[in-house]
This record gives structure tokens, C-alpha cells and sequence, in this order.
């Protein structure tokens, strides 16, 4: 696309917000047709399609295919809901409740990768390209807070990409009640390279296969690496916990190796 075209695009998706905040659409609700729009704002249906692409990126849109463009829900709104409210005060009671999480993550990831095979656009083909680069751009500057948070996003990227917004929600709700402990076991992760290459070599198959269309693989790609990524959450927080209670000891049980007797 030409300078000219991004910025045309930029200059419609801007109306297309006014429009949207005009109309005081809520989230949840769907767009008129891009037909609609087309008529209503005097440009192409191209253009259109464009524009609201670009309000998907920004996570302002979903769409459900051959359903249309849907007002995003937020993700204040859907970690307060009656589903969300609920293991959130599991978990503050009782940590270990993230691996139940972790074990969903499992179960459902496996079908926005399966769906997104069949479904993702050209655009998000692109943001799931980019978002997998950025893992590796941020590690290779020793950057592993960053690497993860894009991590995150190639995730939620597969749900976009789905164009499932029951899916996209509760993927979006989970990652907002794992993002403190979970994030540090993902930075954990990508500042050892035998395990960044593995999670590194199991996103580019899952992306590959989203690219090729190949639903069964993505399902399985999903699985694996998700299975992958609890086993290797759980014995880092195991090891951490082992370390912890070894500096508890009493200087009479520790050698002079540091080595508890």
C-alpha cells in the first residue's frame, strides 16, 4: 500500500471511531454491513474493508466469519464479568488455581489454532508473522519482558484470528488473571536458550501451519506447545520454590559448598 492509500485508510478508520462513538455502540454489538457503510461514508466497499482491518489490529473490532465486524468487548469489562470474577478470587486465595487455567488454555487454544487455520485473513496472517518476528527481535536485544509480553500476543493473535469472540474474550480474560505469575515464568523461559528454542521452533510450527491452512496440525502444534509450556511453568516455579526453601535453612545444615547436609 502507497503512503497515499495508508493514509486514506488512517483518515476512514478514524471515521469509522466517530461513527461508532456518534451511534454510541457498545461492545458486543455489530456493525452495519460494509456495503452499508460504504453508502453511508461515500467511499469503496474496498476501502471499507481496509479500514475496519485496521480497527481489528487495534483490537477495537472483531469479526465472526461471514458475520461481520463486532464492537471489541474490553478487558476490564470481561475480567469483572459473573465467568472471570469468580477464579479471580480463586486464585487469591490459592495461586496453584493458574495451572486449572493453565490446563484450559490447553483445551481451548488447541480450537482458536484449528479455527484460525480456516479463517484468518491476509491481515491476520501479517499480525501473526509479526508478532512471532517480534519474539525473536526482543530476545536477540536480551530484552525477555518484552519477548514475553509479545509471547502474549502471538497468542491472542490466533484468537483474533479465529474470528471466534467467545474464544477471543475468554482467551483475552485469561491472559488478564495469569499476566503477574505467568509473565514471570515466560521471562523465566526466554533467558534460557535451550528452552527459547524449543517454545521459538514450536510458534513457528503453529504459525506455519495457520499460514498453510492445515487445521488438524495447528490443533495438534497448539496442544503440544501448550503442554510444553505448563510442564516447563511448573518445574521452574518447583525449582524456584526448592531454592527458596534452601536459603531458609540454618547456617549449621549448610556445608561450607553451600550445599544443604
Amino acid at each position: 500500500m502507497t503512503l497515499t492509500g495508508r493514509r486514506v485508510v488512517e483518515q476512514l478508520a478514524e471515521r469509522l471511531r466517530a461513527l461508532i462513538d456518534e451511534q454510541k455502540m457498545t461492545p458486543g454489538q455489530r456493525l452495519p454491513a460494509e456495503r452499508q457503510l460504504a453508502l453511508e461514508l461515500g467511499v469503496s466497499r474496498n476501502s471499507v474493508r481496509e479500514a475496519l482491518a485496521r480497527l481489528r489490529s487495534e483490537g477495537m473490532l472483531v469479526s465472526r466469519r461471514g458475520g461481520g465486524s463486532y464492537i471489541s468487548l474490553p478487558n476490564g469489562n470481561w475480567s469483572d464479568s459473573r465467568i472471570v470474577q469468580p477464579i479471580k478470587a480463586l486464585m487469591a486465595g490459592d495461586p496453584d488455581y493458574r495451572y486449572d487455567i493453565l490446563e484450559a488454555r490447553h483445551a481451548i487454544e488447541g480450537g482458536t489454532a484449528w479455527h484460525a487455520a480456516l479463517r484468518a485473513s491476509v491481515a491476520d496472517k501479517e499480525k501473526l508473522q509479526y508478532c512471532f518476528d517480534a519474539t525473536l527481535k526482543f530476545h536477540e536485544r536480551d530484552d525477555p519482558d518484552l519477548a514475553a509480553q509479545a509471547d502474549v500476543r502471538f497468542h491472542l493473535a490466533i484468537a483474533e484470528a479465529s474470528h471466534n469472540l467467545v474464544l477471543l474474550q475468554t482467551m483475552r480474560g485469561f491472559f488478564e488473571l495469569l499476566q503477574s505469575s505467568v509473565m514471570q515464568s515466560r521471562q523465566r523461559m526466554y533467558t534460557q536458550p535451550p528452552i527459547f528454542a524449543c517454545l521459538s521452533e514450536q510458534h513457528q510450527t503453529l504459525l506455519q501451519a495457520i499460514l498453510d491452512g492445515d487445521a488438524e496440525r495447528a490443533r495438534r502444534a497448539a496442544q503440544e506447545h501448550l503442554g510444553f509450556v505448563h510442564t516447563t511453568i511448573r518445574a521452574l516455579d518447583e525449582d524456584e520454590a526448592r531454592q527458596a526453601r534452601a536459603t531458609r535453612l540454618p547456617d549449621d545444615d549448610i556445608d561450607k559448598k553451600g550445599t544443604p547436609l
